[in-house]
């Protein structure tokens, strides 16, 4: 049998895997990889930074809910990914990291760019490894495939060494494992079920809040109908939105505060305990809250606050079981309760609507957001980067498919939204996408721009303009960048559309302009400079801020 390298071997595994496109940039020693896995018939989308290629693989995990696969040189080429593959650690995405490195012949031995690549991954993914020998490296991306999907999402690495991509081998030695495979579901204990139904039912605030986890099971479905059948209010984490129209009747998006703090029973699914919710404890939840948390990671139940039911189980198993059992015990909640919260969503909506619609110039953020609302379709993907630009968007914009609202997330990383957007973009061609970011978070990875006009991608980005890093005062050291610059003609420079905007009634019809000029497209706007989003302050440090 003829030869094969470990690069051909790489290439023919990905494809059973069902990997359909990879986001990277070329350099040693993964030039080879990359260009057997073109040939196999994998999109190859080169980017200008390998950062943005770790992130664009999340993006395009995120609106898949599957897997995202980049790949990056040896040494400063792979350190590059870490930034990306930490974001995907901490939002829980699964993003499969492959990093070039020295010859694992010559380890120890002072070869070109040759340092611990494997052990500056292993803090930030579910699992990292190396492949030792050509006749492995099946065996090896299977693995690493796996262990991005299980016990829950997020990103693993694969240290590549040259030779082993470079070895060659006889063919017949080569085993390709299965791929693409999902393992069976695990289900609920039909008890906890039972008990979760009826403590539900005893309550006279009851709430529903979900988190990705309903996102990559696949459950969306079955989540809205547990919602229609129990009547139950419901909340999304800002990384969940959209797994129910936010347009439904028991959504109301501007009572979350006050709905958080009533709650006498949760009935949390898919999501963590983390700072985005307030670690469901006081004072953003009441202290007598009763709990019920459904994760398919045992860890995660009982971590921070208690579970006074705690379901190990996958989401879309569980949510038809919940259905089922609401049935039988005639579970419906009360209106008065829907209607209290109706009425609190109201009162805010009247408030934002009242910003969103304003004429004043300068031009205030929350017009921005008005504008960019009634720009996206219904099944629009948006990506959103910055700081009061995050916090605008959060207010005003609703979602209504699942996958299709992507921000930093936990880590807060900024610079993420270009790259999402590109990321996005290659997962869903025939879809809307927007990215909708700050100006100082613009900059961070603006040479995608380039990425986006070779590969044909028409993405529109929409820079909110306050001249500076927040909305915070001048006094603030190194928060202040000015309006002297001209955003728009990077686009234009890189072969895209721009255009600025520093009118409130201009704001819509650049952005028509720029998804009917079907090329990448950046529409500049300048907006109020010191103007400050009123959403919940996170926990930790960035509460002890002055704003």
């Amino acid at each position: 049998m003829a030869d094969i390298t470990g690069s051909q071997i790489l290439a023919r595994q990905l494809v059973n895997e069902g990997v359909e496109d990879v986001f990277y940039l070329m350099g040693g020693p993964i030039l080879q990889a990359v260009t057997h896995a073109a040939e196999n018939g994998i999109r190859t989308i080169d980017v200008r930074h390998e950062q943005a290629a770790a992130m664009a693989a999340h993006g395009y995990a995120r609106v898949k809910g599957g897997i995202g696969v980049c790949m990056a040189a040896s040494g400063p080429a792979t350190t590059n990914l870490l930034t990306g593959i930490a974001n995907a650690y901490l939002d829980n995405i699964p993003v499969v990291a492959l990093g070039g490195a020295a010859s694992f012949g010559s380890f120890d031995q002072d070869d070109f760019q040759e340092y611990d690549q494997l052990s500056m991954a292993k803090p930030i993914t579910r699992w990292a490894g190396r492949v030792t020998h050509p006749y492995r490296m099946a065996e090896y991306i299977n693995m690493a495939m796996r262990k991005a999907l299980a016990p829950k999402p997020g990103p693993t690495y694969l240290d590549l060494p040259g030779d082993t991509l470079y070895g060659k081998m006889d063919e017949d030695r080569v085993s390709y494992p299965r791929g693409n495979v999902r393992p069976a579901r695990p289900a609920p204990d039909p008890k906890a079920i039972q008990d979760a139904i009826a403590l539900l039912k005893s309550a006279e605030r009851p709430l529903v809040i979900t988190g990705t986890g309903i996102h990559f099971s696949g459950a969306s479905e079955e989540l809205k109908t547990f919602i229609d059948t129990s009547k139950i209010p419901f909340f999304t984490t800002p990384q969940g939105r959209g797994v129910v129209p936010e347009d439904h009747e028991l959504s109301f998006l501007g009572a979350r505060s006050q709905a958080f703090k009533e709650c006498d029973v949760l009935l949390a699914i898919g999501t963590r305990f983390n700072f985005v919710i307030g670690k469901a404890l006081p004072p953003r939840w009441s202290p007598d809250l009763k709990v019920i948390h459904v994760d398919i990671d045992a860890s995660e139940i009982g971590h921070n606050r208690a579970a006074d039911i705690g379901i190990v189980a996958d989401a879309k198993v569980t949510l038809m079981a919940l259905t089922e059992e609401a049935k039988q015990q005639g579970l419906v909640a009360s209106n008065d309760w829907a209607a209290r919260l109706g009425e609190f969503d109201s009162d805010q909506h009247a408030k934002s609507l009242a910003l969103a619609e304003s004429d004043e110039n300068p031009i205030h953020p929350m017009r921005v957001m008005g504008e960019v609302a009634k720009s996206l379709a219904r099944d629009a993907i948006l990506t959103v980067d910055g700081n009061e630009t995050l916090s605008f968007a959060r207010q005003w914009i609703p979602s209504y498919v699942p996958g299709a609202r992507i921000n930093a997330g936990p880590n807060g990383c900024m610079g993420t939204g270009l790259p999402f957007a590109l990321g996005a973009q290659v997962a869903a061609p025939g879809r809307q996408v927007l990215a909708l970011v700050g100006d100082g978070s613009f900059l961070m990875n603006v040479q995608e721009i380039d990425t986006m006009v070779r590969h044909k991608l028409p993405i529109v980005i929409v820079v909110s303009n306050n001249g500076g890093w927040t909305g915070m005062s001048d006094s603030v050291a190194g928060r202040r960048l000015g309006f002297d610059q001209k955003y728009e003609k990077i686009a234009e420079a890189l072969g895209g559309y721009g255009q600025f905007v520093e009118k409130a009634e201009e704001i819509r019809p650049a952005i028509e302009r720029a998804y009917a000029s079907g090329r990448t497209s950046v529409v500049h706007v300048h907006v109020q400079e010191h103007t400050q989003a009123t959403t919940a302050s996170y926990g930790g440090y960035s509460s002890m801020q002055v704003r």
